[in-house]
């Protein structure tokens, strides 16, 4: 635990100077241009294998076994213990209304809430106020660098790749579930019951059908992501929904990449079973399983006629 001390008394120190002087948030220029873009692909693709495989199959038996408030607890339950991290950046931030929003959603959850089973703090009318070092970084002005797909992680960059980095071994859940002694099963149980929660969280909030409806989904959710982050560094409330809805539009205003006509898995080498892409659709292109039309038969051959003697 002294380390951990040592840590996050460094990131202030850290905080300090550039805390005092930045005028502006960091941008994602680099990040949208995607100078990366052949390993980022790739990178997706892997992880929607995965996703296909594994991922979303125990996903789908985790939400046919337990049932939606059942659910709903093992979500609140991650969103509580994420609390300690987001009241330090906020602070890093100088953000110390939403530090003080942070610091009583957490007590009132893990002690009327039951451990963070229940949100009685929303109920309470204290709202969430979640931040990551990412996040902390571009409020500070680091610009995004380079779009950046993660292996299992997901849509990232070069900067929140960093804050990931230092969640790693500053967020107090994270040194907890290493440090406190906790049986190996327990720990290895948590992280399945985060990655399952957050895949859970994916499908609730329909990103599933906003990939399938994308020409390109890997540009889709590039954009949607970068939009998202942007809006999650200024605290605008609403910033999901703008997101997906600019990620649309350049998703099909600037297509990237191989053919995006063949819908939702081409770019993980998956191809839709027995779909037909909107694209094949309006060419009037049938679908795969469909019948072949008869071949045109040749005209029979007209006898000549006679010639007048």
């Amino acid at each position: 635990m002294r380390r951990t001390a040592q840590i996050l008394s460094a990131l202030a120190i850290v905080a300090a100077l550039p805390a005092c002087t930045t005028t502006r948030v960091g941008e994602d220029r680099l990040a949208q241009r995607d100078p990366l873009e052949g390993f980022n692909r790739g990178v997706w693709g892997f992880n929607r294998g995965a996703d296909k495989v594994v991922i979303k199959p125990v996903t789908t038996v985790y939400r046919a076994v337990v049932p939606k408030p059942g659910r709903d607890g093992v979500r609140n339950f991650f969103n509580n213990v994420s609390e300690p991290f987001s009241l330090i950046n906020n602070v890093l931030q100088g953000k110390f209304d939403r530090a003080a929003r942070n610091l009583g959603r957490f007590l009132v959850n893990t002690t009327a809430g039951i451990g963070g089973l229940f949100d009685v703090a929303s109920r309470a009318k204290i709202q969430p106020a979640p931040e990551d070092f990412g996040q902390t970084l571009g409020a500070w002005g680091a610009n995004g660098g380079p779009y950046l797909m993660l292996p299992f992680f997901g849509p990232s960059t070069m900067r929140d790749g960093v804050g990931l980095g230092v969640a790693w071994v500053a967020d107090p859940y994270s040194v907890c579930r290493r440090e406190c002694g906790l049986p190996k099963e327990v720990r290895y149980g948590l992280l399945a019951a985060t990655v399952v929660d957050a895949r859970n969280s994916l499908i609730e909030s329909g990103a599933d059908s906003f990939l399938e409806s994308a020409l390109d989904p890997y540009a889709a959710a590039r954009s949607a992501y970068l939009q998202r982050r942007h809006a999650q560094i200024l605290n605008q409330e609403g910033g999901d929904q703008a997101a997906e809805d600019a990620a649309a539009a350049d998703s099909v205003a600037n297509p990237m990449g191989g053919s995006p006509a063949t819908g939702v898995d081409e770019d993980a080498g998956i191809p839709a079973p027995d779909a037909t892409s909107a694209a094949d659709a309006d060419a009037g292109i049938p679908p795969a399983d469909a019948a072949p039309a008869p071949a045109p038969q040749p005209a029979a051959p007209q006898t000549p006629p006679a010639q007048p003697q």
